[in-house]
């Protein structure tokens, strides 16, 4: 069995992790005996530089013919000051919708050994392990009508709509209750039902799935999503499957990335259309670019990620999890998850510790 992987590593770290990540996945391809076939395009800030927009249609059809992407952030202060429509953010964007990809899963689960890195004490953190399932393609980031205008006064006026149908609720209830049944058995769904109508309705169709379509054997509680951005630092381990809309979902995971120390720490994968896309949750990180100090944790195990999702190699996945695990306990760390009494590495030397790791395991 052969696969075909769009590698997009985007702009800043990108590069840097992405390197990592993809030596991660050519070495378990050979313990496990399956092909790779590696294609590499630009997008974001880079394809800007070189094609004056952040997606090309050649990358988008890259992506489409690939059997999975894997994705680097995209972005950085050089782009700040561009017109919306060509900023770096509008390839991811433009990615999501064009392969179909409504649902996005970001695990967050806290590593023993990280415990004491986390902002939060020890026995707040300690066991969290909770999934967000984010909606991706609807809501007020593609809602219509957007933009700013100007008022015969001369005043400007910003816009922007957030729009959900039956179907994109009841799709990504699905998601969360199916991925639910493999885990606590806990839904919690994330809305602001006393104030916006919009996300009455979600909480009504959420409701609706969860007692006509057979999901009786999952626990489903509502919360809105203030009460939740508390209780994730209240009491994260109350939450198993969580989830909400494109921009609370957004906003939760990244306050969600920081239990578990580091938002260098979080993979993710967007899921739903033929080709799945994984990318780690972090940003481009322009102060560290090329300075040999990122973390290339998220990504290898956002191809941990692939590998389980749209690859169906579970066990070279769990090898790859596993290692990062014994990396960790080992006591290495990245500046972004050191503490004292552990030993600092930079970005290619903890690629090589969890090679170095998978080698040692039993596959």
């Amino acid at each position: 069995m052969s696969y075909k992987i769009a590698v997009l590593p985007g702009d800043g770290i990108g590069p840097e992790v992405m390197r990592e990540g993809i030596q991660v996945l050519q070495q378990v391809a050979r313990l496990y005996h399956f092909g790779i076939e590696l294609e590499e395009g630009i997008v974001g800030g880079a394809s800007i530089d070189a094609h004056g927009k952040p997606l090309t249609d050649s990358v988008l059809n890259l992506a489409k013919q690939s059997d999975a992407v894997m994705l680097g952030a995209m972005g950085g202060p050089k782009c700040d000051g561009l017109d919306y429509a060509i900023r770096p953010e509008r390839a991811l964007l433009g990615l999501r919708r064009e392969l179909g990809l409504f649902a996005n899963l970001r695990p967050v689960k806290l590593f023993s050994a990280l415990a004491s890195a986390s902002t939060l004490k020890r026995e707040v953190v300690e066991g969290a392990d909770l999934l967000v399932v984010r909606e991706l393609t609807g809501g007020i980031y593609f809602g219509q009508p957007k933009g700013v205008t100007t008022l015969p006064d001369g005043t400007e006026r910003g816009v922007n709509t957030e729009v959900y149908t039956t179907p994109e609720i009841e799709r990504i209830a699905h998601v969360a209750f199916q991925a639910a049944l493999k885990r606590r058995k806990k839904v919690t769904s994330v809305d602001k039902a006393n104030v916006l109508e919009v996300t009455e309705l979600w909480r009504k169709i959420v409701a609706r799935v969860h007692k006509n379509e057979g999901y009786a054997g999952v626990a489903l509680e509502h919360m809105l999503v203030d009460n939740c951005a508390m209780q994730l630092i209240r009491n994260p381990r109350q939450f198993d499957v969580v989830v909400t809309t494109n921009m609370f979902g957004d906003i939760l995971s990244d306050e969600a990335a920081m239990l578990t120390g580091s938002i260098g720490m979080l993979p993710s994968a967007s899921l739903g259309g033929k080709v799945g896309m994984y990318e780690p949750v972090h940003g481009t990180a322009p102060d560290i670019m090329g300075q040999d100090k990122a973390n290339p944790l998220a990504t290898i195990l956002s191809v941990a990620m692939m590998l389980r999702h749209s690859l169906e190699q579970g066990a070279a996945a769990d090898r790859i999890d596993q290692a990062v695990e014994g990396v960790l306990n080992a006591g290495y760390r990245t500046g972004d998850i050191q503490e004292p009494g552990c030993k600092l590495v930079g970005c290619k030397q903890m690629g090589q510790l969890v090679r170095d790791q998978i080698d040692r395991a039993k596959g």
